[in-house]
């Protein structure tokens, strides 16, 4: 168990395409067979690396600290206070009202990410937590990190090979979409992967 003490802002849903375009003027996914085009579409192929510099150019843009969720404010945002195996509760069959993920995809031939926002959200009103694109997270990956973390605002090992993902994707079965479910991937990686951004909150004197 581990405790946030600093609120934060998330993105209510995955960074779309035509958010993607709109600051970084580029299309990573371009020409990519498991791709749908179009603005409201989940960005993917997205590294973590690209994901820190869309962050960065974002935050210039507008003045703002953008970045990515840490591992344990992903997952608190996940779960939107919850302790059940996905944020709607246990029932599997219930899965597809709330996310993307193999059965309602790959197992009807529409192998690609889908648009954003369109399946139900969880109580934080945050959409697509489960499935659709694997999602970034700021930390380096450590199996056995949260036994010996800080208990307040964890940010991950100092030092690693590979970052942390999130979510589940489309491609991916039910257990991998679980709220609990932990991945990792070298940060150059760019496969069904995108984000979501936080953004802090601005400090008042």
């Amino acid at each position: 168990k581990v405790t946030i003490t600093k609120a934060f802002y998330m993105q209510t849903t995955e960074v779309t395409q035509g958010q993607w375009k709109a600051v970084m003027g580029t299309e990573p996914w371009k020409g990519k067979d498991d791709i749908k085009e179009g603005p409201n579409y989940a960005s993917s192929h997205v590294s973590w690396d690209d994901a820190v510099a869309y962050c960065k150019k974002l935050s210039e843009k507008e003045g703002k600290t953008y970045r990515l969720p840490t591992e344990a404010e992903w997952e608190y945002s996940c779960r939107a206070g919850t302790e059940t195996t996905w944020s709607f509760g246990n029932d599997e069959k219930e899965l597809g009202d709330y996310a993307w993920s193999f059965k309602n995809t790959w197992g009807i031939d529409e192998k690609y990410a889908h648009q954003v926002g369109l399946k139900k959200p969880n109580a934080f009103g945050l959409y697509d937590m489960h499935g659709n694109v694997w999602e970034w997270c700021h930390d380096y990956y450590g199996e056995d990190y949260y036994k010996q973390s800080p208990a307040q605002d964890p940010t991950g090992p100092t030092s690693g090979s590979s970052r942390v993902l999130r979510g589940g994707s489309w491609t991916a079965g039910s257990r991998i979409s679980r709220s609990a479910c932990r991945k990792w991937r070298d940060a150059d990686t760019r496969y069904h992967t995108g984000f979501r951004v936080v953004r802090e909150l601005d400090v008042i004197p």
